[in-house]
């Protein structure tokens, strides 16, 4: 396991992060308000706002994807990433725990595309989110916007349409991934979010049918092997429709979620070359830019 050390956040808090670094290989949304149902998306995102939390949602700034998977799962301790069957392509996600991001040096380090947290639950906004998402559109990156799940709080059509109302929506642009489910250990309290597995599955189904209906593409869901089998039962239906986004602290992405084959992301780090984490897509970068345009 590796040892941990701490940095400081935008607001001179601290978060754990590995002292691991590896190498990096390899018009975005106007005003949320104005996304409806099929409407592609217009240039640019919203100007921030403040963080509205609720009083449920105690730290939305720490609650980014991958926040809950060190302290569960553990870090391996490799020589660096195993090459993998296909070319990978560089890139990271970012959250309001890295504030305003330098997105020029992060392109001229090599990063091809990043995830970006807009939305938790039905009350927190990243008040980063249009310098991260528009800043990285700017400096050519690919992007897409991602939801910090909270199961327990509202169901899984609400909290969709939080998301795509509030900087989630998707344009065939070539330069918008889908929206993503980031949906992991719970911060707050019982790692199912005190849902059975059947009614995770069905929050899960609820979520991704309703950003489809907004946006004509099925979400990219994060999770890991681990939180899947506990908190879905190892359940089977998504693989045929959603990207995967899977998070493995290790020399490889590790065993993958029920349905899956293969991952379409791999977060594989939680620093690095990159602000933020640090993932791979799984193929060269002409298959990323076929994912964004769908």
């Amino acid at each position: 396991m590796f040892s941990t050390s701490r940095s400081a956040g935008p607001t001179g808090t601290t978060r754990p992060t590995s002292t691991r670094r590896l190498p990096a290989l390899g018009a975005a949304l106007a005003a949320a308000t104005a996304l409806i149902a099929g409407a592609t998306a217009p240039a640019y995102a919203a100007d921030p706002v403040p963080a509205s939390t609720g009083n449920d949602i105690l730290h939305p700034e720490l609650d980014f994807a991958g926040s809950t998977v060190a302290a569960h799962e553990g870090v391996e301790d490799p020589t660096g990433v195993r090459p993998l069957d296909v070319t990978q392509t560089a890139g990271m996600d970012v959250s309001g725990w890295q504030g305003n991001v330098d997105w020029a040096t992060a392109a001229a380090n090599g990063a091809n595309f990043a995830y970006v947290k807009a939305t938790e639950g039905t009350t927190y906004r990243n008040p980063y989110f249009a310098q991260q998402y528009n800043g990285s559109y700017n400096a050519g990156l690919i992007r897409g916007a991602y939801h910090f799940a909270l199961p327990d709080r509202s169901s899984g059509d609400v909290q969709a349409n939080f998301l795509v109302d509030h900087g989630g929506g998707w344009s065939a642009d070539g330069v918008t991934l889908p929206p993503a489910l980031d949906i992991e250990y719970n911060p707050y309290g019982a790692t199912c979010y005190g849902l059975g597995q059947g009614d995770m599955v069905n929050w899960i189904h609820a979520f991704s049918d309703t950003v489809l209906a907004r946006t004509g593409r099925y979400p990219t869901i994060y999770t890991t092997a681990n939180w899947w089998s506990q908190c879905t039962g190892n359940n089977g239906d998504f693989g045929a429709t959603n990207p995967l986004w899977t998070a493995h602290y290790g020399s490889s992405p590790g065993t993958l979620p029920n349905g899956w084959a293969y991952q379409t992301i791999w977060q594989y780090a939680s620093s690095g070359t990159f602000p933020g984490d640090q993932d791979l897509f799984n193929g060269a970068y002409d298959r990323l830019q076929a994912l964004a345009t769908g």
